[in-house]
């Protein structure tokens, strides 16, 4: 192929694109071009580099998938409009933040914790829909319909909830601001929507949503942990950075790190659904292993997280756990069922390979930015800190497990069971080692 026919290629991209692909470029980069002019005073050179090289990629990822134009519209009108409320009023320092007690839009939907509260109830009404549709006889799926558009909501308020929190954090106090991926809190709502919306594509994609009752599983997971923390640790309120995060490489490090953590888990629910499907007409307990095995473990999570929660803490993850364990037992015994609304082994492979292999990808990106990041804030790429230790860990696994495919044809139940132990490793990796371990990394334990 020449270059002649690579410029008429690309010149054909550009020609193709409609009205609203355009409108939708020039929005971001005026959005863009007002955040520059109001805020350039208080960014650095690098944080100016990063809102630049930012306007091509929403662009690129709005005209690569069509549905994120839409999504990055009404997130940004909704932002826009949950701060032209705070700002109606203001205190000493900015907007007047006890504003999201008095304006009804800002107190029951557009504050941040009212957005993230709103996300958290959408997430978990989506999986419920999504199961439901593996049990009624509608032809066009009306359940899993709604259950993909209550995840897409979800996501909207995520969003909406991650940008006004963003706003707020500036309106505390000088060098108070910062973007909301600091601390467990903000990195579970990350978490949730990457994960969500990562998902949502692959629905569109493949033109199936019967992955989504399996993926919401783990998202709703998440959002359950997001609600003990926040009740148990206040975990909502706003702090300032600690000195170690108070690094321009966070913007970049942290979102990175999480494509990868929230594809892994993608990765593996869809292997925990290709499991379902190979063993539905299986008998034999010890078949069944790998299946009561992940339940164990699902089940099993919620006691490691009593550890210092009190009473109250304790009966939350007991209700829980019981839960858990209802959910996997009715899996299990209606396998047959769900498996037949299953897609092809051969789909569940294809996203299992692709997720893992995208989540790599940002993995180690976000790898060597942490190895920059530590040389700036300790003096060495380096340090063999457990966090460090584990990351690569998960990286080697994850290694491994793309190179036994592409250079041994790695298929069917052991690649599965192996994206399974994955799940597993990534999970202590990001919980466990901040809750046992101790390093440079222990501003954030639980």
């Amino acid at each position: 192929m020449n270059t002649t026919t690579l410029t008429l290629q690309g010149q054909r991209r550009f020609t193709r694109r409609s009205a609203f692909d355009w409108l939708f470029a020039a929005l971001v980069v005026a959005g863009a071009a007002f955040a520059f002019n109001r805020y350039a005073g208080s960014m650095d050179v690098y944080e100016k580099a990063i809102l630049v090289g930012t306007v091509p990629c929403l662009v690129a990822l709005g005209w690569f998938w069509g549905a994120l134009r839409v999504l990055g519209l009404a997130v940004g009108a909704a932002t826009l409009l949950a701060i032209a409320l705070y700002n109606r009023q203001t205190d000493g320092f900015g907007a007047d933040l006890a504003q999201a007690d008095n304006v009804f839009l800002l107190k029951y939907f557009l504050s941040s914790q009212s957005a993230i509260l709103w996300m958290s109830v959408l997430f978990f009404m989506s999986t419920v829909f999504y199961w439901i549709g593996f049990f009624v006889r509608s032809d066009d799926n009306t359940a899993q319909r709604l259950g993909s558009r209550l995840a897409w909501a979800a996501v909207f308020m995520a969003l909406v909830g991650t940008m006004v929190r963003w706003f707020e954090s500036h309106q505390i106090g000088a060098d108070i601001g910062h973007i909301p991926v600091s601390n467990l809190y903000e990195v579970f709502v990350l978490f949730c929507w990457m994960t969500a919306a990562f998902y949502l594509y692959f629905e569109q994609h493949y033109r199936t949503r019967a992955l989504g009752a399996f993926v919401m599983l783990v998202v709703s997971a998440a959002v359950g942990f997001l609600l003990w923390y926040t009740v148990a640790r206040e975990a909502h309120e706003i702090q300032p950075l600690v000195p170690a995060l108070q690094s321009w490489w966070m913007k970049l490090h942290v979102p990175a790190n999480f494509i990868g953590y929230g594809t892994f888990a993608l990765a593996a629910m869809v292997a925990f659904a290709y499991l379902v499907k190979q063993q539905a007409g299986e008998t034999r307990w010890y078949k069944l292993a790998p299946l009561w095995l992940l339940g164990v473990v699902l089940c099993f999570e919620p006691v490691v997280f009593r550890q210092g929660a009190g009473t109250g803490g304790s009966a939350y993850w007991m209700v829980y756990f019981g839960l858990s364990a209802l959910i996997v037992a009715a899996i299990l015994m209606a396998r047959r069922r769900i498996a037949a609304r299953l897609p092809s082994f051969d789909l569940l492979d294809d996203v299992m390979y692709k997720s893992i292999a995208v989540g790599f990808a940002f993995f180690t990106v976000a790898t060597i930015l942490g190895a920059f990041w530590a040389a700036e804030a300790w003096g060495g790429y380096w340090s063999w800190d457990p966090k460090e230790t584990w990351a690569l860990i998960v990286w080697l696994n994850y290694a491994a497990w793309l190179h036994m495919r592409l250079m041994k044809g790695l298929r069917g139940a052991v690649s599965a069971w192996w994206a399974l132990v994955g799940l597993a490793v990534t999970t202590f990796a990001f919980l466990g080692v901040n809750m046992f371990l101790s390093g440079l990394h222990s501003y954030g334990e639980l």
